[in-house]
């Protein structure tokens, strides 16, 4: 089976490729490597985790007809398609180009994978596109689009569009909704990884607003989640929420990250705009078509996030 892992330089991505190589699969990864965060870091994780075994293509998915004449070429049996302009504050200053990066550059690849005969596209998603919707489990149907940043807007639109592109060629269009994902190489944007950059400078941690919470989910879960979905029945378009289905309120972050950085000091500020308070999985529908399962504890995942950036981050 021949497939494609669109952003396949990025921190999930990386970790895709590297997983689908090693049970088999033949697999090429595509990346225009967007300097939102550094190439140099992209361009390591990569060769890290693939060991050099996935061929890995310099694309920039806006240019539709270059994606078309590739994908066509390729004729992969699947299409992952994780390539995307991720991060909410970002969105504030430069909602114009998650419109480009998210919304465009997915109508593309949608439809070259047409073109191409692909047989199942799947595509990244984000729990953000729920909103604010305070602390409870958040079914795959509560989406409405009443979001809360340009992010999330962009992320909901581009799941329109998959269903459509879906209809129009006939391919199985699965939907994977990620809650917080964190471990080793992850993005250095998110919480965790400026965190633990910081503390191992001996810096102070930011910690923005009070009483948040969020369902950390470690890539190791969401990678086999996603694996195990390439072959559900069905063949109908779906979406599905991959997290842990159990939120980590901030307290217990911090309480564990002093755990690993007994001298840890904290600086509080107000909350950010379009940051929402809490996120929380329901997991069952992809329980049940699936049988996918969080099973790296949050204080696990943790300590091998810790381990990995003494050695990696410093």
């Amino acid at each position: 089976m021949k497939i494609v892992v669109t952003g396949g330089a990025g921190f999930i991505g990386s970790h895709l490729a590297a997983r689908l190589s090693g049970l088999g699969y033949d697999v090429a990864a595509v990346d225009c490597f967007h300097p939102y965060y550094s190439a140099e870091r992209k361009e390591r994780q990569f060769q890290t985790l693939t060991g050099g075994r996935v061929p890995l293509v310099r694309l920039d998915l806006l240019d539709g007809e270059r994606t078309k004449r590739w994908l066509v070429e390729f004729r992969p049996d699947v299409v992952y398609h994780l390539a995307a302009l991720p991060g909410v504050p970002y969105s504030l200053e430069e909602p114009l180009a998650y419109i480009d990066y998210d919304i465009k550059a997915t109508v593309n690849v949608l439809a070259a994978a047409g073109e191409a005969g692909a047989a199942h596209v799947l595509f990244a998603s984000s729990s953000s596109v729920y909103g604010d919707r305070g602390n409870v489990p958040l079914r795959e149907e509560m989406a409405d689009g009443r979001v809360v940043s340009p992010y999330a807007a962009a992320k909901y639109g581009a799941e329109s569009f998959c269903h459509a592109y879906a209809h129009l060629y006939g391919y199985q269009m699965t939907i994977f909704r990620y809650f917080t994902v964190y471990g080793p190489w992850g993005r250095p944007d998110m919480a965790i990884g400026t965190f633990l950059r910081r503390l191992l400078a001996g810096e102070e941690i930011v910690v923005y607003g009070k009483g948040t919470a969020r369902d950390y989910t470690y890539i190791d879960d969401i990678v086999e989640g996603m694996i195990a979905a390439l072959h559900r029945s069905g063949g109908r378009s779906e979406v599905f929420n991959l997290g842990a289905g159990a939120p980590v309120t901030m307290e217990q972050l911090l309480a564990e990250l002093r755990k690993h950085f007994p001298d840890m000091k904290i600086v509080h500020a107000p909350e950010r705009k379009g940051d929402v308070k809490a996120t929380w999985a329901d997991i069952t529908k992809a329980e049940r078509a699936f049988g996918y399962r969080s099973n790296v504890p949050f204080a696990e995942g943790l300590a091998r996030t810790v381990a990995w950036a003494r050695e990696y981050e410093r």
